[in-house]
């Protein structure tokens, strides 16, 4: 089993094709085969690119997210071999936790800041262009808002 989703769901066609996809590497693939073994992924869209594009989004859990970077870069030469050029993304599934977040009544304390947005959308930019490093960013403010 190579896809686990949350709260136990039946994974659709598309992502049913992307773990089965991943169970084939781990047979056929040497090199591949003892890292995938312990691995799965929570999640897969298929979304435009634009010019008749398509990317593959694979989410992973965040607690395999290092394991899946070790080998990232053969899982993803092989998947765009098997889904015929496009292109494909490995992200952490993350959580965002709202301004409002009540913890439970026994762990007080406020939301961590790697549950919030701004937090979780920079470590989904750092996930798309592994294994590269962002060295700088700029922030464009415009006259019209």
């Amino acid at each position: 089993q190579k896809i686990k989703k949350a709260g136990c769901a039946e994974p659709d066609e598309f992502e049913a094709s992307v773990a089965q996809e991943l169970l084939n590497l781990e047979m056929t693939s040497t090199e591949l085969k003892a890292s995938l073994r312990d691995l799965y992924i929570t999640a897969a869209k298929e979304v435009d690119c634009g010019a008749g594009r398509k990317a593959i989004i694979i989410y992973v859990p965040y607690k395999l997210q290092k394991s899946f970077q070790k080998i990232q870069a053969r899982l993803v030469r092989e998947l765009e071999k098997k889904f015929s050029g496009k292109h494909v993304i490995i992200v952490a599934q993350r959580n965002i936790l709202g301004k409002s977040y009540a913890r439970s009544q026994k762990t007080t304390g406020l939301r961590p800041r790697s549950r919030t947005l701004t937090a979780v959308q920079d470590a989904i930019l750092e996930d798309i262009v592994y294994p590269t490093e962002i060295t700088g960013k700029r922030t464009r403010c415009k006259v019209d808002g």
